[in-house]
């Protein structure tokens, strides 16, 4: 909530600045609630310019779980460049994400 819009999804999703709401938030935070594992091969996407979710988050989240990974899979982290939340992205965006997906899928969960 301390990035761009977020702040005004207080009252949907609650703060870290309020203890109550702080400790639900924690809870179920993916970022603080990542164990050491055998993780399957993940995918994460996130765009450079998006001002609602902000790709720091993706970062981190990628980051933790590649430290907390114990098997060889990969954690990998796609970022879109001069792209925001995906409203009025260009077909030619869409059709570059769209095959690095299908490009991961296929190679990690075969035939």
């Amino acid at each position: 909530h301390l990035f761009t819009v977020g702040r005004y999804w207080v009252p949907e999703w609650g703060s870290s600045d309020d203890a109550e709401q702080f400790k639900y938030l924690y809870a179920y935070s993916p970022l603080h609630n990542t164990p050491r594992a055998d993780y399957p091969a993940t995918l994460i996407t996130t765009a450079d310019t998006d001002d609602r979710v902000v790709p720091a988050h993706a970062k981190k989240f990628a980051a933790t779980l590649q430290a907390a990974q114990t098997g060889s899979a990969p954690i990998l982290i796609r970022i879109e460049t001069k792209a925001g939340h995906g409203a009025g992205k260009p077909t030619s965006k869409l059709i570059e994400e769209a095959a690095d997906c299908y490009t991961f899928l296929l190679k990690y969960l075969g035939e």
